[in-house]
């Protein structure tokens, strides 16, 4: 019986979602990308589970897409009809999960993979890490948010220089240009990424999902119009206040940060 190409593991609040095709480099087949999409789509539909972290098995990331796949298909079918399939699923996938998505980046994550780890809310990396953009060097243009997403995480003339010579950025330089919030050794890469994940889930569930949607939305807007939704956003949420429950908590925060020596 062959292994499952997905594998998702359930451990309330949090839920790991690592690609199993290693011998391929965890590249995205036709059948892994719906299988994402199909997986995020079901932890949306889970209360119990309010992180995601989304890793690969073996020593990759994610190679990107299915090359001997989208040269294999069937008479009449091309590479770029093939490659569509199950893209937009898993781009609504993990978009429309409304909690924190971490890209546990361990290996190569190149072209569609690094567009897959870009699709996440921020990207923690191994050591062995690598980012490669090689649409310019195939002959192709990306359509997966690739040129949109790299050039907000990192500045234009940096995004440039990586798309446009195809070169491969490893990790440190990658934490450098602002790209992953952080670098560990690959042994202790899952447990960061866990640990990052209760911290997310510690906080209040609702807060946490309409904060990152507010984020999301402010990004791509105007100052002006980003200042005025989150005002608005604030008066809404400040009517909705439990007083008890937030001075509850408030004491819950400074006691934790007595406890972290803050």
């Amino acid at each position: 019986m062959s292994a499952p190409i997905l594998l998702l593991e359930r451990d309330a609040p949090i839920a790991t979602v690592t690609l199993n095709r290693p011998e391929q480099m965890n590249a995205l087949s036709t059948g892994l990308r719906l299988a994402i999409g199909s997986a995020f789509r079901e932890l949306e539909q889970d209360p119990e589970i309010r992180v995601v972290i989304l890793t690969g098995a073996g020593r990759a990331f994610c190679a990107g897409m299915d090359l001997k796949e989208l040269s294999g298909g069937a008479e009449g079918t091309s590479g770029f009809e093939l490659s569509v399939v199950g893209q937009q699923e898993m781009r609504d996938g993990i978009a429309g999960f409304s909690g924190p998505v971490i890209a546990a980046v361990n290996g190569a994550a190149a072209t569609a993979g690094f567009e897959l780890a870009l699709a996440c809310d921020l990207i923690l990396a191994s050591s062995n890490a690598k980012f490669l953009d090689t649409h310019a060097r195939v002959g192709m243009l990306p359509g997966w948010g690739l040129s949109v997403r790299l050039a907000r995480a990192i500045g234009v003339a940096r995004a440039k220089e990586i798309s446009l010579s195809g070169n491969a950025l490893d990790a440190a330089l990658a934490y450098e240009w602002g790209l992953v919030n952080r670098v560990v050794e690959p042994d202790r890469l899952i447990d960061a990424a866990r640990a990052l994940a209760r911290d997310f889930a510690s906080c209040v569930p609702e807060v946490v999902a309409q904060y990152k949607k507010l984020i999301d939305r402010g990004y791509s807007m105007h100052l002006d119009d980003a200042m005025q939704m989150e005002f608005e956003a604030g008066v809404q949420s400040s009517k909705e206040i439990d007083s008890t429950a937030i001075a509850g908590r408030t004491e819950q925060v400074i006691d934790r940060g007595r406890r972290q020596g803050r």
